[in-house]
């Protein structure tokens, strides 16, 4: 990340960010139905289920986060007999006939970008899976949108190039992208207001991942009014949270601080969901909220299942 970045102050763009909202919500503004519960697609594994479907299932969620890559594999869905993708009219055939025999659906794909290293690649790229979200009914797809190969201070005119040619490329499919919040560039506001709104497109949204911001550094309090401005762009969700000392949750702390022990389970941390929820629900979001808990990992096996489960409860309190 450059200097130009470091030297910003993180919490003066909050204030200016409602230019953002400009153009317009992405969604429409007629009523919506509620968000349903989902979950990321490599959790389902620890629930130590036969397969994906029972794994969504026993931890109550109505969605999933599908991981997808530049063949149209869908790997994180995981079945005994079964390889899922949605590279052909067999595969997506196959998929839509489990989902509906399990009553659950893709509330987002999942797509891992290295769009400076390969842009035309990663273009053609997006133009598939948005077609294959299409035949799925699938409503966003979550995009990386951070430099491996250009200088940070090179990066925006380059996404903004690059995002319009997205945007071009799947037009037809009505599909909308979420630029996740993360890293060292899409969680400062300074970064992403100008590229959605030199974008310009009502299809380029966010994947919100409500713990990114305050990994940052974010104080809590800023981080509600970090979600009220973007809401409106909100195409798709990661629920995650952070439980940091109290001395430490109003402070601007240094990036990535102490996250490997702090990260939690959403009904542990210090955000408030009910809150994020309100928020998300009055700019007419109603797509899923995704769990992804980036602490499972410390958790014991056998135990993770329920964490999980009562982690989806939690949002379901939320939202209610």
């Amino acid at each position: 990340m450059s200097d130009e970045f470091r030297r910003r102050d993180f919490l003066a763009g909050a204030a200016g960010l409602a230019a953002i909202t400009a153009a317009g919500p992405i969604r429409a503004e007629e009523a919506k139905p509620k968000p349903i519960l989902a979950c990321r697609d490599p959790h389902l594994k620890e629930t130590l289920k036969k397969d994906c479907w029972s794994a969504m299932q026993a931890i109550g969620a109505e969605g999933v986060e599908a991981s997808i890559d530049d063949k149209l594999a869908l790997p994180g869905l995981f079945h005994p007999e079964t390889k899922y993708s949605a590279a052909d009219a067999a595969g997506i055939e196959k998929l839509q006939a489990d989902m509906r025999a399990a009553g659950r659906r893709i509330s987002a794909f999942c797509m891992y970008n290295r769009f400076d290293e390969r842009p035309d690649f990663e273009v053609e790229w997006c133009g598939r899976a948005a077609k294959a979200a299409q035949a799925l009914g699938v409503k966003a797809i979550r995009i990386d949108v951070v430099p491996h190969k250009l200088k940070a201070d090179q990066f925006l005119d380059f996404a903004v190039a690059t995002m319009k040619r997205v945007m071009e490329a799947t037009e037809s499919t009505g599909v909308a992208f979420g630029i996740e919040n993360h890293g060292h560039v899409t969680n400062n506001p300074d970064f992403l207001q100008p590229l959605l709104e030199k974008v310009g497109s009502k299809r380029l949204g966010l994947t919100l991942d409500t713990a990114n911001f305050y990994w940052f550094g974010h104080p809590l309090s800023k981080l509600y009014s970090l979600y009220e401005t973007f809401a409106p762009r909100v195409v798709h969700t990661h629920c995650k949270s952070i439980k940091f000392p109290e001395d430490q949750r109003e402070k601007q702390r240094p990036i990535g601080w102490e996250y490997g022990k702090r990260c939690c389970p959403v009904y542990e941390g210090d955000i408030d969901f009910a809150r994020v929820t309100k928020i998300l629900l009055a700019a007419g979001y109603s797509n899923d909220l995704c769990v992804e808990d980036e602490s499972l990992g410390r958790f014991p096996a056998d135990q993770r299942c329920e964490i999980l489960s009562k982690e989806i409860k939690h949002l379901a309190t939320c939202l209610a």
